[in-house]
């Protein structure tokens, strides 16, 4: 049985399939040397999911370290006690590289970010703001 074989055509139903297998639909034969070069790199380099993941590389863990680096260093946050019956809000890394033009690693970034998406109306916030320009104000500011 082959790997990208539907498993729900198959006499088989042990095994595994995947309905619409990628190398259907797509083609390498007409990319040039040097595409084909630069897909086979970037296929290498694996980008973390968990920070179990990353902290097993030490590239990784040193993007972590300037990213915290650089949070503290802007006072991004400041310790407060946390008010009674209220729970703090998560935090997850996100992981991506950064490649230069040529198809080379430029570097591994490594960001902390807030799992707002838990918070609950009414219960941690009462109202929100986004602070967006408006036109009108923007010519104001230019006319001066």
């Amino acid at each position: 049985m082959s790997p990208y074989s539907d498993s729900s055509s198959s006499s088989n139903t042990k095994g595994k399939g995947t309905r619409y297998p990628i190398s259907q639909f797509l083609n390498y034969h007409n990319l040039s040397s040097t595409h084909k070069s630069f897909v086979a790199f970037i296929s290498r380099v694996v980008e973390p999911t968990t920070f179990a993941q990353a902290s097993t590389d030490p590239l990784w863990q040193e993007a972590m370290d300037e990213e915290i680096q650089a949070l503290e260093q802007n006072n991004t946050w400041s310790i407060t006690p946390l008010p009674a019956g209220k729970h703090p809000i998560g935090c997850k890394w996100v992981y991506k590289v950064k490649y230069n033009s040529d198809g080379s690693v430029e570097r591994y970034k490594a960001r902390l970010v807030a799992k707002g998406y838990t918070q609950q109306e009414g219960l941690d916030y009462t109202e929100t703001f986004s602070p967006t320009a408006k036109l009108v104000n923007f010519k104001h500011v230019n006319a001066l």
